[in-house]
């Protein structure tokens, strides 16, 4: 978790006259309630959440903006871990909401194969269940990505809850290999169904999305560059802009 700064003496009383309540009396009320709490563990939780919460702010703060080259990097003092999990959450809920909308236009009849255009096939492995990979129709394959995630977003051992708890070594390979995942359902609708968004009139929702996204994998080089090929001519656009 991220130690508070150094205030001098003026900007605490000016904090003060803002109505709130000091640092240091804010961490001398912290360690009071680690010291009496019966519930230690239960307190632990609720200041690493509350860590998650602050991170979680200042995104929605800086996509507010507008600015979202601003909205990717990372938070000065922050722990660049902590921040690529709040944002892997995020990115996820992006993807799932927005595939959510095609769900009656991509089936296994209309999409037999993930695909992004004619020289892009993605096949299905996840190494434990399924470990050589499959064929699976465009909607299987966002059905088996996205129980996927979740999986590794519920495994305390990969995205740690408590506090002080070390991610594992590992980490960032299972972000990246997210993020690469997430990217071929991007690539999918922009290929097969962008037509079904304009008629939507969800266009520029979905080019915000993935703007975004670009913008962060980008400058987290969260993702091969060999990879993005189904897209490049868009994602170099994004870039320059």
């Amino acid at each position: 978790m991220q130690k508070p700064e150094n205030i001098s003496a003026q900007k605490e009383c000016s904090f003060r006259e803002q109505g709130g309540c000091p640092l240091w009396l804010y961490g001398l009320f912290i360690i009071f309630i680690l010291l009496m709490s019966p519930f230690l563990v239960d307190t632990l939780i609720f200041l690493i959440q509350m860590q998650g919460a602050q991170l979680q702010k200042h995104i929605d703060a800086t996509l507010g903006s507008g600015n979202l080259r601003e909205a990717v990097r990372l938070p000065p003092g922050e722990d660049p871990n902590e921040w690529l999990a709040v944002n892997t959450v995020d990115f996820f809920n992006q993807v799932n909401i927005l595939y959510g909308t095609l769900t009656e236009f991509c089936t296994a009849s209309i999409c037999p194969t993930m695909s992004a255009g004619p020289k892009y096939e993605y096949r299905w492995a996840d190494g434990v269940t399924i470990k050589k990979p499959i064929e699976v129709s465009a909607p299987k394959y966002v059905e088996y990505l996205m129980d996927w995630i979740e999986t590794q977003l519920d495994d305390e051992s990969i995205f740690p809850q408590k506090l002080g708890a070390p991610f594992p070594n590992n980490f960032q390979d299972v972000v990246k290999t997210i993020f690469k995942r997430l990217f071929r359902v991007y690539a999918h609708i922009y290929h097969s169904h962008f037509q079904k968004i304009v008629s939507l009139k969800e266009e520029a929702h979905l080019n915000t999305c993935f703007k975004h996204f670009v913008l962060f994998t980008w400058e987290f080089r969260l993702i091969d560059k060999g990879e993005l090929a189904p897209l490049y001519d868009l994602i170099e656009s994004i870039l320059q802009l």
